[in-house]
């Protein structure tokens, strides 16, 4: 489930999943000078490199069960699994120029678990079960720039501030230096400062990777209620936020971020449905994107995030109007960017079980109650979908939409309320795009179309059409063929 997507600069592409805990995490990689060019069919031949935070507690060599494959029901025993990242440094000099790979995964206590590979994944350093500073934990993301550098984001549950650490030595630690993202003006409307305050959902996090002045910045999108009487009141996250740290590139220990509101929704709209997204291209323009659950809409900055075009919704064609979630964004070189999400058939709210998944009993592996065993045929069909452009900053970009998806990869639900979600979490709560060095996406989703082998066994059916029938979702790899037309390799850097 949630499979997450990163290319390195050298086409090195890593793909990362969970089984939730204390299951631990998956990885998979493919380099065309260690494992070969694609099929003949074009699909890519993955390596799957084990679970790098798998029975750690048990063996610490090479980061544990390196080969714990088991069975297909097999648990594992890890200290961690319920989310996970990645992020890829760039090339390291000191290490025959092979960039370095950073892993996190997750517990709620002790809270996140790291570890690192300087073999492009083949072995991980023993995992760290203390990464975070401050023990209680949810939801963390990577990124990173240089040969070592790492950055290290979550909610600390006391809170729900956006903790941010460094790591200067490729993920090994994150006591370096540290921040946190939603800043002092800020947090009343956004933070848990009350026992029934709405909080904040937030983005994986962006450093700016260009060779601009801003190399360095650092950006975290989230979202949150408009105020703090909305925040307090447990109204809906109707506005978006972009925390902005110009001083973390200056290697003190401390670093700071000023939040700049980006986006507001009517009154008791929410665009809380896990997650939004970001990203920074080589030229450091921002870009962010979200969802209302009906649309995904779309916002740049052209001056390092202190003022965004309008956000608009930029799904189109049959898609418009209906359920799409679990936007994600990725740009590379000037003004390009890509948008992917989850795309139904059907409008209305991707939870409500009423709409996306009628005539069975409301619940997972709720029995047909039409008198048929095959009432999933009515249900709502789920497609992966792309937006793709090159001038992403434009005050119009124009936008080509596309089905990334070769078949429907879903039926029914999509849960957009995390653990605490009512609907259907078999893909759990979002997938990732990223772009190579050839400016093509990559696109790592979750998939349950295919009834489980074990089906059979544990609930007397496997009828693809019966909700009875036991699936799970396993992770699928998708990618673009050639680059788009008009690519823009060159250009100025975005405004100071």
């Amino acid at each position: 489930m949630e499979p997450g997507a990163r290319v390195d600069a050298q086409g090195t592409a890593y793909v990362v999943s969970i089984r939730g805990v204390p299951g631990g995490v998956d990885l998979w990689r493919w380099s065309k000078p260690l494992d070969g060019p694609p099929n003949s069919n074009r699909t890519l031949p993955f390596k799957y490199e084990g679970q790098p935070d798998n029975c750690g507690i048990f063996s610490f060599t090479n980061g544990g069960c390196a080969n714990n494959v088991g069975t297909p029901e097999n648990l594992g025993l890890a200290p961690g699994g319920g989310d996970a990242d990645i992020a890829v440094n760039a090339a390291d000099p000191a290490n025959s120029s092979i960039p370095n790979v950073a892993l996190t995964s997750l517990t709620l206590a002790p809270g996140v678990t790291g570890t690192h590979s300087t073999d492009r994944g083949d072995n991980f350093t023993a995992p760290n079960v203390a990464e975070a500073l401050i023990p209680g934990d949810d939801r963390q993301w990577n990124d990173a720039i240089d040969p070592k550098t790492v950055y290290l984001i979550y909610h600390d549950v006391a809170t729900f501030n956006i903790d941010v650490q460094r790591s200067t030595d490729g993920g090994v630690t994150y006591g370096a230096a540290l921040g946190e993202a939603i800043d002092a003006a800020t947090f009343p409307a956004a933070g848990d400062v009350t026992p029934t305050s709405t909080a904040n959902l937030a983005a994986q996090i962006k450093v700016d990777l260009s060779n601009c002045a801003s190399r360095g910045n650092l950006y975290q999108l989230f979202v949150a209620p408009d105020n703090v009487s909305e925040n307090t009141g447990g109204q809906p996250m109707r506005s978006a936020y972009v925390g902005v740290s110009l001083d973390a590139k200056l290697g003190l220990p401390t670093f700071t971020f000023t939040d700049y509101k980006i986006y507001t929704g009517p009154v008791g709209a929410t665009n809380g449905n896990i997650f939004p997204a970001l990203a920074v291209d080589q030229f450091g323009f921002l870009y962010a994107v979200w969802s209302d659950n009906s649309n995904v809409f779309f916002t740049s900055s052209s001056n390092l995030g202190r003022t965004w075009t309008p956000a608009r919704v930029v799904n189109k064609g049959a898609t418009k109007g209906r359920a799409n979630v679990f936007p994600w964004v990725a740009a590379d070189v000037n003004g390009h960017v890509v948008v992917a999400w989850l795309g139904a058939d059907k409008a209305g709210n991707s939870n409500d079980r009423a709409v996306m998944e009628p005539g069975h009993t409301p619940e997972d592996n709720g029995p047909c109650t039409d008198g048929t065993s095959t009432c999933m045929t009515k249900w709502a069909q789920w497609n992966v979908y792309v937006l793709e452009t090159v001038n992403g900053h434009a005050a119009t970009p124009t936008f080509n939409q596309f089905t990334a998806s070769d078949h429907v990869i879903h039926r029914g639900t999509i849960s957009t309320g995390g653990l605490g979600g009512g609907a259907d979490r078999n893909l759990a709560d979002f997938f990732q795009v990223a772009l190579d060095p050839q400016h093509r996406a990559n696109i790592a989703f979750a998939d349950d179309h295919v009834v489980s082998p074990l089906s059979l066994r544990r609930t007397g059916t496997d009828n693809p059409d019966d909700p009875v029938s036991f699936r799970v979702g396993v992770p699928y790899f998708t990618y673009r063929l050639q680059a788009p037309a008009g690519v823009v390799t060159t250009g100025s850097c975005a405004a100071p």
